[in-house]
């Protein structure tokens, strides 16, 4: 069935996490699915399970030529940011710069560059880019190196995308979803154990005591219902087991 964005959509990350189960959300819906990820093999394997409607497309999504080419090739209507770098686990203090920064050069820069090819094309009016932020992004996130500051940052660049689009009267909408941290991906599975053990608990009762988390599915609902609709004014939602909800300020 085509949505009100259209009938193709682009996911990066999507061969794991929140990005495969908003693939295969997508592509449940009746979406065609140009899928993009580093790791080849894990991507090919998403395309056997998904079926036709996943086209495969191997890369770097912080690759600016890629992202331009995506974009040209397949002119989506929704366009969902989901790769990101697995932040390290440690104070700030015991990380070497190299560390601390990668989530400023894998996460920032893919919003950078696919927000920015989106408004040079342009994308068609009526398109949407979801671009995924995190909850640390307002909260801060003490083991995670630079991950909270990077996070913070793709949501401006979110919120800047958003303002150029209006300025030059594209009708591109830009979204950025802050959700919650969960255990139900193997990315937040592995800083759910960074706290644990920062406060010396044991991993099994601090995954109890975060339940009902988010999880990688509701999540994916959320993408779909925000590319469909939501608040038009609003640029930021958190997620959460209880669902989406604006951030106030944009």
């Amino acid at each position: 069935m085509a949505e009100s964005w259209g009938s193709t959509a682009v996911v990066t990350g999507a061969s794991r996490g929140f990005g495969r189960a908003v693939a295969g959300a997508l592509a449940g819906r009746g979406a065609t699915v140009v899928g993009v990820g580093r790791t080849a093999p894990t991507l090919r394997a998403t395309a056997a399970q998904l079926g036709p409607a996943f086209l495969a497309e191997p890369g770097d999504a912080t690759d600016p030529a890629l992202a331009q080419r995506i974009l040209r090739e397949h002119r989506p209507g929704l366009v969902v940011l989901s790769a990101g770098a697995q932040p390290p686990a440690g104070p700030f203090h015991e990380l070497a710069w190299a560390d601390f920064a990668r989530n400023w050069e894998m996460d920032v820069r893919q919003a950078y560059e696919w927000c920015g090819a989106a408004l040079r094309l342009p994308l068609a009016p009526g398109s949407v880019v979801v671009v995924l932020s995190s909850g640390a992004a307002l909260g801060g996130s003490p083991v995670s190196g630079g991950y909270a500051g990077a996070k913070a940052t793709v949501r401006f660049v979110t919120r800047y995308a958003q303002e150029e689009s209006r300025r030059a009267g594209l009708g591109i909408r830009f979204v950025a979803l802050l959700p919650q941290l969960t255990p139900d991906t193997g990315f937040g599975l592995a800083a759910v154990a960074s706290y644990a053990r920062r406060r010396g608990a044991d991993l099994t009762a601090t995954i109890d005591g975060m339940r009902p988390y988010l999880t990688a599915d509701q999540l994916a609902d959320a993408v779909v219902a925000l590319a469909g609709g939501g608040d038009q004014d609003a640029v930021s939602y958190t997620v959460s087991a209880a669902g989406y909800s604006a951030v106030e300020g944009g």
